[in-house]
């Protein structure tokens, strides 16, 4: 039962139970000290009281001889000294009475101080006959023997009264020899007991403590080898994490800067889409001098051959535009697919970054889809041109043949620059996307260049956590060992 209670409740019980047997103590050792202390203190008013009687009686003996001299010699320093010792012996019983508490020997000392008042009315009737000048008359009533009888009487009663003391003296002493046999009897059992029960108590304490604390330290080591363990798993995965979080870093800023020229050819494009919208303009100013001049389009064939001729050209570049938007769109294309697969591997930190490829990749398709429409109206202008070539080659057509096909030429003019124009207008909008596309990727890259430095400072926590858990470890073996 005393090894199931909690640790602080075996310390209380195992201090409580000597601390109990010492109070249970108290009260006899008290009972029994106090019986000592009241023992000595009736030894000490026995002795008080013989060695009074025995002054008394020496007082009285003085006294006497005292009367006898100043009977037979007359000499007033008798009576003085008779005096001396009378007083002496009044104030001796007066503090003996204090003293004795035995109400016989009270009894016996007022007799004995009787008997000194008997005595001193004979001794003085025989100093008053001895002042009278009847010396003989005075040795006469001493010579009754009456004060030999007082004195012999005190005398007696003085032995009755040292015997009764020594008997209270002798029972006093014997029943303080007693109370201190039990008290020491009381103190040693008390001693015994109480150093017998601490000592299995402290057994019974330390046996559990040391029990709870070795295994409080095999779980403490057992506990530290599998956080090592772990720790040691976490660090690992800590580096692998920071390695491709680092290579993610350094792929992001290549796609950053494969945007940025994204970014830059998608504005040249844009230029040369304004550029051949002003050569589609200027086609068009042309078409119209030449619906203006269709009144002299004899005299001006060769004029007109001139200008299809320059018509040619600016279709074909229109033509090498075109190519040009295409490929751009392809390598657009490409990038967002390279950048939707880079998403893909970086996981859930690039989500943003995917919708930004899709829509880049969707954008690029558009430009592709213009581009082919702005090559289907290259063709159908070089088909209208060759129309023209051979209008003009045969020059037998009127006037109202010329001024349709010119008609016919302006309207494709206007349809080529509404093409351009949204070559143009999606030009800009790629130009926009991947400006927009290169500031998402460098954010990205500060996004990873802030995870790659957390990795890291997690990996340097994971290892000083790693170097804690040895420390607890070694710890929890040195407890071990102490225990």
């Amino acid at each position: 039962m005393f090894v199931n209670l909690k640790l602080r409740n075996q310390m209380l019980l195992g201090y409580a139970v000597p601390i109990a047997l010492f109070v249970g103590l108290v009260a006899p050792v008290f009972s029994s000290a106090s019986k000592i202390a009241e023992s000595y203190k009736q030894t000490k008013s026995s002795l008080i009281a013989i060695e009074g009687t025995d002054y008394m009686s020496f007082y009285m003996a003085q006294m006497v001889a005292d009367t006898r001299g100043y009977i037979l010699i007359k000499d007033g320093d008798y009576l003085n000294a008779y005096q001396k010792n009378l007083q002496t012996f009044e104030e001796t019983a007066a503090s003996l009475g204090k003293t004795i508490e035995n109400p016989s020997q009270k009894e016996r000392l007022q007799k004995l101080m009787g008997l000194q008042k008997q005595y001193d009315d004979f001794s003085g009737q025989m100093i008053n006959l001895v002042k009278q000048g009847k010396q003989k008359e005075a040795l006469e009533v001493f010579a009754t023997k009456k004060g030999t009888l007082i004195i012999n009487e005190f005398n007696e009663l003085n032995r009755s009264f040292n015997e009764k003391e020594h008997e209270i003296l002798d029972a006093a002493t014997s029943k303080a020899e007693e109370n201190i046999r039990f008290l020491v009897a009381a103190v040693l059992v008390g001693a015994v007991l109480g150093i017998t029960i601490a000592l299995l108590a402290a057994f019974l304490i330390s046996s559990g403590i040391a029990k709870t604390i070795s295994n409080a330290v095999n779980a403490i080591a057992s506990s530290s080898t599998e956080i090592a363990a772990t720790v040691e798993q976490q660090e690992r995965t800590a580096k692998q994490q920071s390695s491709s979080v680092n290579q993610t870093t350094i792929t992001m800023d290549e796609l950053g800067a494969a945007s940025q020229q994204s970014a830059q050819q998608a504005q040249a494009g844009a230029e040369s889409a304004r550029q051949a919208l002003k050569s589609t303009e200027k086609g068009t100013l042309a078409v119209e001098q030449t619906l203006e001049s269709m009144i002299i389009l004899k005299e001006n064939v060769g004029a007109i051959a001139a200008q299809i001729l320059q018509l040619s050209e600016q279709t074909h570049q229109i033509g090498n535009i075109s190519t040009d938007v295409t490929d751009l769109a392809n390598q657009t294309n490409m990038l967002a697919l390279n950048a939707s697969v880079e998403a893909v591997r970086a996981g859930e930190n690039a989500k943003g970054f995917t919708v930004i490829a899709t829509e880049i990749r969707k954008l690029a398709d558009q430009s592709k889809k213009s581009a082919a429409k702005i090559n289907r109206l290259v063709d159908d202008i070089k088909n209208a041109i060759d129309s023209t070539v051979t209008v003009t080659k045969e020059g037998t057509k009127t006037v109202e043949e010329g001024t349709k096909i010119s008609q016919e030429t302006a309207a494709a003019f206007s349809a080529v620059a509404n093409a351009v124009n949204n070559v143009v207008l999606n030009n800009q909008q790629i130009s926009l996307t991947a400006q927009q596309q290169a500031v998402a990727i460098q954010q990205v890259v500060d996004a990873m260049n802030s995870l790659n430095l957390s990795a890291k400072e997690t990996a340097s926590g994971i290892t000083q956590t790693k170097l804690g858990t040895q420390q607890l470890n070694d710890a929890a073996q040195n407890l071990n060992s102490i225990v």
